[in-house]
């Protein structure tokens, strides 16, 4: 398969240069994130707290995840049903910040990431895709920039929401979450070995997809 990895820092850009890199070459583009919602609905469904390690451990090897598309739309399923609308809802986004760094859960939604990439050629983009998820990938991305470019990036995306903040505590806040990724104990945030190494702070999107469809061949 060509599947194609993608790793970085918070506001990189990965998932928007994913999404059109796996546009572009007819691959499917992997929301990791979205699967660990869909697991944390199936949590909820379950009646399970997010403080009970036990229960969300033994009860993650019954929620069958996957993605598909259908009419060009992204569809993430959870034991068959289409859960789009339901993983948006601030209680599922709680749930699966609690539920996302138990090993256990980390395990089986790696392991069913993995069956999708050995079905279909896949574009995945995290932390640690090209060094747990996708070892075998023949195509690897590092995608960083700058700190001060990260932080201007997400300030102009609130500021357009028309949310109020503040640049420097925004670029606070991404240091201390690259150190907060690249020091955790279940696979950090790393580039692999065979990763090409791709700043974004001077490139614009289109530049940056080119580059990699390149790199992809």
């Amino acid at each position: 398969m060509g599947n194609i990895a993608i790793d970085g820092p918070a506001g990189a850009g990965k998932s928007t240069i994913a999404k059109i890199v796996a546009k572009k070459k007819g691959y499917i583009y992997v929301d990791t994130g979205a699967m660990y919602r869909a697991m944390a609905l199936y949590m909820i469904r379950e009646g399970i707290e997010a403080t009970e390690t036990d229960k969300i451990e033994s009860a993650c090897d019954k929620a069958d995840i996957s993605i598909k598309y259908e009419n060009d739309e992204q569809v993430v399923t959870l034991n068959g049903e289409n859960v789009n609308g339901l993983i948006r809802t601030e209680e599922v986004s709680n749930m699966a910040s609690a539920t996302s760094v138990n090993g256990k859960v980390r395990e089986k939604l790696v392991a069913l990431q993995q069956k999708l990439a050995k079905e279909t050629d896949v574009v995945m983009d995290g932390r640690d895709i090209g060094t747990v998820v996708l070892p075998d990938a023949p195509c690897k991305i590092y995608l960083t920039a700058s700190d001060d470019v990260r932080a201007k990036r997400r300030f102009d995306e609130l500021t357009a929401k028309g949310v109020e903040c503040d640049l420097n505590e925004i670029k606070k806040d991404i240091i201390e979450r690259d150190c907060r990724d690249m020091n955790r104990a279940i696979s950090p945030l790393k580039r692999a070995e065979d990763a090409v190494f791709l700043d974004s702070s001077n490139l614009t999107v289109d530049e940056v997809v080119n580059k990699i469809i390149e790199i992809a061949g």
